[in-house]
């Protein structure tokens, strides 16, 4: 364990250490951490302030993103320290939600992917990074320009170019055709929450580049940590066969809550676009009440027949695209395995077929004395059944003893917490003072 004077020689190490040059793009979802080594935050952009093409951007500070996926500024002058992994702080973070000033300019948010004329070739290019660099007097300023040339002739790839800022100009003054690719790529490296996080901050017509260059399968994983208003807004802004397609990719429950939000003509025709099999799925649970465990359930447990061997159980709970709650249950039954499915015969917990031999059939680790619940079960009721038994999921049945789905805890806290929950915990907090 590391004693605390170590710790604070550490921190006095990484502001002796702090390089004069930093490329922007390599900030984002870099740990923030305190003079202590504990860590209080990511970085999310850098906000500047562009005055002209001329003089260098003063840079005023970071979006950090903190505990509850709060946004809050941190001024450069309490960044003690930027290495190639951490950014360290004084430790002294303002709470107050940040709030992007109309003279400020996100550096991720605003500048990635616009497109630049080099001066002295009149040549146009893409951006793909900026550098901030340290000056003498101690402030940070934006200092380089890395960009990327269309191809020519036979070359397919650009050629690239670092240059100083004062040699392109294009910064300054509105830009319609500013792309998405560089601000993609760095979407793409975070989580679906954190990507839906920064995409709701994004000004909307950079928001419709991002949609718009995403893939379906991403963009579906970013829109189900959406707030509802902009699930809504995106979906209605897409042409009718592409927003089907992302609901596809979507989960069922979250895409038929999506569904339950448009209108009934556009519901329809998106439905009627979407592949048979998964707007079934989604058709299914809209029959169900609203609040109820019809409602609110997975359609895509992990089901096995009872002659499946526990390693095959195993390695179909080790699918990362199962969240851990999914993930902790495999639910045996009779054939037909897709929901609705054969008679459900009980449930495997994932630690029990831990302790079982690899070989062992899936049917001797069986727990039979779970009870299910039933479709039309309302939320407290599967709430308090959820809690008395210290479930974490439970399996959903017909009169028939048919399994159609599991509610999952995360099912329910979606259905439990206030209406746009994720739109009030953005908005969270006031501006800077």
């Amino acid at each position: 364990m590391t004693r605390h004077g170590d710790r604070e020689a550490v921190a006095f190490a990484h502001v002796s250490s702090t390089p004069s040059r930093v490329f922007v793009a390599r900030l984002v979802g870099l740990p923030i951490f305190d003079p202590q080594g504990d860590q209080v935050g990511k970085v999310r952009d850098v906000v500047a302030v562009v005055r002209s093409e001329h003089s260098q951007p003063r840079v005023l500070g970071l979006v950090a993103e903190v505990l509850g996926r709060r946004r809050v500024f941190l001024p450069m002058t309490r960044v003690t320290n930027i290495d190639s992994g951490s950014v360290y702080t004084t430790g002294l973070l303002n709470m107050r939600r940040f709030e992007q000033r109309p003279t400020e300019t996100l550096v991720i948010g605003e500048m990635l992917d616009r497109t630049v004329t080099v001066i002295s070739t009149d040549v146009t290019a893409t951006v793909f990074d900026v550098a901030m660099e340290h000056t003498r007097n101690r402030e940070w300023v934006l200092s380089r320009v890395a960009v990327k040339e269309p191809g020519k002739g036979f070359r397919r790839r650009g050629q690239t170019h670092v240059f100083e800022w004062p040699e392109v100009k294009g910064f300054t003054g509105h830009e319609p055709a500013q792309g998405a690719t560089h601000l993609i790529a760095a979407l793409n490296e975070m989580r679906p929450a954190d990507a839906a996080n920064m995409l709701h901050d994004l000004p909307a017509e950079r928001r419709s580049a991002v949609v718009a260059a995403l893939d379906d399968e991403r963009l579906a994983d970013v829109l189900e940590e959406l707030p509802e208003d902009d699930q809504v807004e995106i979906l209605e802004h897409l042409d009718s066969q592409r927003a089907a397609d992302v609901l596809e990719e979507m989960s069922p429950d979250d895409a038929a809550d999506l569904i339950a939000d448009l209108s009934p003509e556009t519901a329809a025709t998106l439905l009627e676009l979407m592949k048979p099999e998964d707007a079934a799925d989604v058709k299914r649970l809209l029959s169900y009440a609203d609040q109820t465990a019809g409602a609110m359930m997975s359609v895509e447990p992990v089901i096995l027949p009872p002659d499946a061997t526990i390693a095959e159980a195993l390695a179909h709970v080790r699918n990362p695209d199962l969240t851990p709650a999914l993930a902790a249950l495999v639910y045996i039954c009779r054939a037909p395995l897709e929901p609705p499915t054969g008679k459900l015969l009980g449930v495997a917990h994932i630690q029990r077929l831990l302790r079982e031999p690899p070989s062992t059939l899936v049917a001797a680790a069986l727990d039979h004395s779970l009870d299910p619940l039933r479709p039309d079960m309302g939320i407290d009721e599967v709430a308090a059944h959820l809690a008395t038994y210290n479930l974490v999921a439970s399996p959903v049945v017909d009169d028939s003893g048919r399994l159609l789905g599991a509610v999952t805890v995360d099912d329910l806290l979606d259905h439990m917490l206030p209406e746009n929950w994720r739109e009030r915990l953005m908005r969270k907090g006031v501006a800077r003072g």
